[in-house]
């Protein structure tokens, strides 16, 4: 599972830019000389700055993350009370869900109870007012609209049938008893397998862990997080884990906060990604212990640089050793690499180049089933055929002595034609099917013809 954030907002899609891209000190409108926006981070998008209810775009992560080799994601979650940005990262986090599920990926939540914090010191907003008198009931509020949206979606991921729930601390909820009052609300089936940072509560079945920067040692001006302080952190957490009913081990590629760049604070330390060393430790650790699940930290914390989503800097090398590691360690037969994982930006560029032409659209449509459904010669294909502004002849069969085939690639509004031909030199095409132009596949079928007759067949496009 990865661990996701929904908070990305965009100009472009948006009208606006978001806090996470710019931390009020950065302008994305600002372009460089390398043709990259001043966004605040280290990284940079392989697609650059995104909006996180863009359906291009999330249609794009959870294809590299279903031929990256992720079962699911677990989303950054805030609640859905519409205070500070609370609200709108959960809109983005309801879009991701229609998704990931179209994708056959996995869902869960990780709940960052510090909003409880944030709205009692905030004061009341939009008619929200939270006290330290009714958090325990503002948070049974949250559990029973996380239980009506996300819990009871067929795929929702379940831990011995239980719904997954992650919380990041806690950090205002720190007593068992407190939870277990906030998940009394719930329906019995849909009390959660609660896991939190670090320690294990009363109330859950264990902990998570997390890159430790409290760890981190001043070196050279700045706060770096030793290889052996990094170790000595994992091995703690795996001692205090094995007496859990179960845990959940982390691995992630680096740290590297811009925080205090960005004047939102200090920073909280570095770990180097030391060329995807520190990557392939922690997901090897975290492969080869007791972990019911393994958290990827992160797909997408650009603030703090712990991605492994496709950017500028590493390209898809992190989601290749995530493909690698699982080929290794779980499933030997998994067909994906590295290669395999441009499908998705190509897609993606073909989405924004066509946005609006419908009967390109809908073959687009066809190459995601086709990725999704591990097709990906005929995706590719599809893929090829549009880049090229041709079409293309896929598959072909034959039974009860018709040839059947499919034309797909790029379509015209024109429509499209089958030719024939007894003889590839003297060509001689003749025209023996016309398809209007339609958001449907063509689909054509003729007899085969006596075995001592040669008969080829191709496909074109009659005008623009």
């Amino acid at each position: 599972m990865v661990h996701y954030m929904p908070w990305f907002v965009a100009k472009p899609y948006s009208g606006s830019w978001g806090w996470h891209w710019t931390m009020n000190h950065f302008n994305p409108d600002m372009i460089g000389t390398n043709g990259q926006r001043q966004i605040a981070s280290w990284y940079y998008p392989l697609i650059g700055p995104y909006d996180s209810l863009d359906p291009v775009v999330l249609e794009y992560q959870v294809l590299l993350m279903k031929l990256g080799g992720i079962d699911g994601v677990i989303v950054d979650w805030y609640g859905q009370d519409n205070y500070y940005d609370y609200g709108i990262n959960n809109a983005r986090t309801a879009a991701l869900l229609k998704y990931t599920q179209k994708a056959g990926l996995k869902f869960s939540l990780c709940y960052e109870d510090s909003t409880i914090g944030a709205e009692i010191a905030g004061g009341s907003m939009n008619g929200i007012t939270v006290t330290s008198n009714n958090a325990v009931a503002h948070a049974q509020q949250t559990m029973l609209y996380a239980q009506t949206n996300y819990f009871t979606n067929v795929t929702y991921h379940r831990y011995n049938a239980q719904p997954l729930l992650l919380n990041f601390g806690p950090q205002y909820f720190s007593q068992s008893t407190q939870w277990t009052a906030i998940f009394s609300v719930l329906a019995t089936s849909n009390q959660p397998a609660f896991f939190t940072e670090d320690n294990r509560l009363a109330a859950g079945l264990g902990a998570f862990d997390w890159p430790p920067m409290s760890l981190s040692q001043p070196t050279g001006g700045s706060n770096v997080l030793s290889d052996s302080s990094l170790q000595n952190y994992l091995t703690n957490f795996n001692h205090k884990a094995a007496g859990w009913p179960a845990y959940i081990s982390s691995a992630f590629p680096r740290f590297h906060d811009i925080y205090a760049q960005a004047g939102v604070g200090t920073s909280f330390g570095y770990l180097a990604d030391s060329n995807g060393v520190t990557f392939q430790k922690t997901l090897t650790q975290a492969a080869t212990n007791a972990a019911s699940i393994i958290q990827i930290v992160t797909w997408n914390d650009y603030g703090e640089g712990t991605i492994v989503e496709p950017n500028q800097e590493y390209g898809y090398r992190d989601l290749g050793i995530i493909q690698d590691l699982r080929r290794q360690y779980f499933d030997s037969s998994f067909p994906y690499h590295t290669n395999d994982l441009t499908l998705a930006a190509r897609l993606y560029n073909l989405r924004r180049l066509y946005s609006s032409n419908s009967i390109i659209s809908a073959e687009l449509n066809r190459v995601f089933s086709n990725v999704v459904s591990g097709n990906l010669t005929v995706a590719s294909q599809q893929l090829t055929g549009i880049e090229s502004n041709r079409p293309v002849v896929y598959n072909l069969s034959s039974a009860a002595g018709q040839l059947q085939f499919a034309i797909g690639g790029y379509l015209s509004t024109a429509g499209v034609q089958v030719q024939t031909t007894s003889n590839l030199v003297l060509g001689n095409w003749q025209s023996v099917s016309n398809f209007p132009p339609s958001t449907n596949q063509p689909q054509f079928g003729a007899p085969i013809a006596p075995e001592n007759i040669s008969t080829f067949f191709r496909a074109s496009n009659p005008g623009p």
